[in-house]
């Protein structure tokens, strides 16, 4: 006589489905703590702050769209420091990214010692914060290695961090230094363009120039875009540079607006104005990026696409 088996009590079914999914959630929930703790929190915060007048001592008071308002038409100093901004911008953005395609260029060339050219042009990039800023600001002292480089030829370099015309461009030289990180970027796609792209365009008679303008420059303008997304955005929050190297100055020439929000913060502890501030730069920074993936269907090339 056949004996039905027992079936497992529903229970067990449940557990047996959820614990994959638990498991999961259990590997990831350090992520998820300080992702909410450090991210999401803050996010929400500023934003409550802009709203408020909040000095770290006390509670925060309400006072609608005071900040805003100050922010928009009565605070010259926003509009300078957006100014600098923008033009600290548009001297290492189109430049980096000119210079870093250059030197990927060239370094994947099939010549001897290229892994030790490739790390020095690297290195700067990894060092970066603060240290380097420090070694800058020796490097362009009034006695410092690029002004004696320039009186061995007959000229006498400017005081270039204490000079109202010269301290952006100075700083702007110092960021183009380090464009290793997006050369190496650049240099991954390099690689990875098909060979027989470039034999094709030889076999039509093409030069180098063809083969550049119509193979080299559609395969790798993913990569060039991304830079371009990632280099503006990190630019416009810069900060370490003028804090470091030239504290704003001379005069207002390189208060960048990640300077002067820091010291709405911390040094005038106008934390709700300072998050008004924050969330300014933050509406700038996503509509730039948002025009800038509007703007990326007219240039940047993906194979997969038809």
């Amino acid at each position: 006589m056949h004996t039905p088996a027992t079936s497992a009590p529903p229970s067990k079914f449940r557990w047996a489905r959820l614990r994959p999914h638990l498991i999961g959630w259990a590997c990831i929930s350090p992520w998820l703590v300080s992702f909410s703790f450090l991210m999401v929190y803050p996010f929400i915060a500023s934003f409550v702050l802009s709203f408020t007048r909040y000095q770290l001592v006390g509670s925060p008071a309400f006072i609608g769209t005071e900040n805003i308002q100050r922010m928009l038409f009565a605070d010259a100093r926003v509009l300078t420091s957006l100014r600098v901004t923008f033009t600290y911008v548009l001297l290492t953005v189109p430049a980096g990214t000119a210079i870093s395609i250059l030197v990927a260029l060239l370094l994947n060339q099939k010549v001897r010692g290229i892994p030790f050219f490739r790390t020095s042009f690297y290195i700067p990039s990894v060092i970066g914060g603060v240290g380097l800023a420090l070694l800058w600001t020796t490097i362009l002292a009034q006695n410092g290695p690029v002004n004696t480089a320039l009186r061995w030829t007959g000229i006498e370099g400017p005081n270039w961090l204490f000079d109202t015309a010269w301290a952006l461009p100075a700083l702007a030289l110092k960021n183009l230094a380090t464009s290793g990180a997006a050369m190496l970027i650049i240099l991954a796609a390099l690689q990875g363009v098909p060979q027989h792209l470039y034999e094709a365009v030889e076999l039509d008679g093409g030069a180098e120039w063809a083969k550049f303008q119509h193979v080299t420059l559609p395969q790798i303008s993913p990569a060039i875009f991304y830079n371009l997304i990632v280099t503006t955005i990190g630019v416009l929050q810069s900060f370490v540079e003028a804090f470091i190297m030239t504290d704003g100055g001379p005069g207002t020439a390189t208060l960048f607006y990640g300077l002067y929000l820091y010291r709405q913060a911390f040094e005038f502890f106008r934390m709700g104005y300072a998050s008004a501030l924050a969330w300014l730069i933050f509406l700038i920074i996503l509509g730039l990026t948002i025009l800038n993936f509007r703007v990326a269907r007219y240039w940047v090339y993906y194979e997969a696409e038809t």
